[in-house]
């Protein structure tokens, strides 16, 4: 098993903790994993996003070219991100945001109004937590009780406050994609 994942979106709307997330929860369920962030000119508000390689095996290299799942936060995200994702991949995307689909018919459209969804839990902030559930749900790479767990055990200090709150995205966000299933 081996999955290539891209995060974007603007700095400040938490792409690299959900990447990282992503990548802790596989690590401590024994898979090989890597983490590789980037930023673009400023922190918050300019471009970032980041690559998590997850594996059964070793991993070569963490560069990933052609992704078989972007998350993608913004419009620019979408409109960079998008065309890159390889055939048969997923492309997962903020709809509160980003008022396009994709056009291409070669990959799967995860529309998921993580920001509308969010506010509903009473913190916009909590939109990737959102993202990450609805991802899990519509692409099971972990279980959904490995993110539980990483979340209770990689929280930043500074944040445990908001555990209970990302708790619940977590949970709204695998129940809203879940409830996007055929039956």
């Amino acid at each position: 098993m081996k999955e290539e994942f891209v995060f974007a979106g603007f700095g400040g709307q938490g792409v690299m903790f959900a990447g990282q997330l992503l990548a802790y929860a596989a690590m401590d369920e024994g898979l090989e994993v890597t983490w590789m962030p980037s930023y673009g000119p400023e922190m918050r508000g300019g471009t970032a996003h980041c690559y998590v390689i997850i594996s059964s095996k070793p991993i070569g290299s963490p560069l990933v070219s052609r992704p078989k799942t972007a998350v993608v936060f913004n419009v620019p995200s979408f409109d960079r991100y998008a065309p890159l994702v390889a055939p048969g991949g997923l492309l997962a995307y903020n709809e509160s945001l980003i008022d396009r689909q994709p056009q291409r018919q070669d990959i799967a459209a995860l529309p998921v109004p993580a920001s509308a969804l969010a506010d509903t839990l009473g913190d916009l902030r909590l939109m990737n937590v959102v993202m990450l559930g609805a991802l899990l749900a519509a692409r099971p790479v972990l279980p959904l009780g490995a993110l539980r767990r990483a979340l209770e055990q990689h929280m930043p200090q500074r944040r445990r406050k908001m555990l209970a709150q990302n708790l619940a995205a977590l949970e709204r966000g695998a129940a809203y994609a879940a409830d996007l299933a055929p039956a």
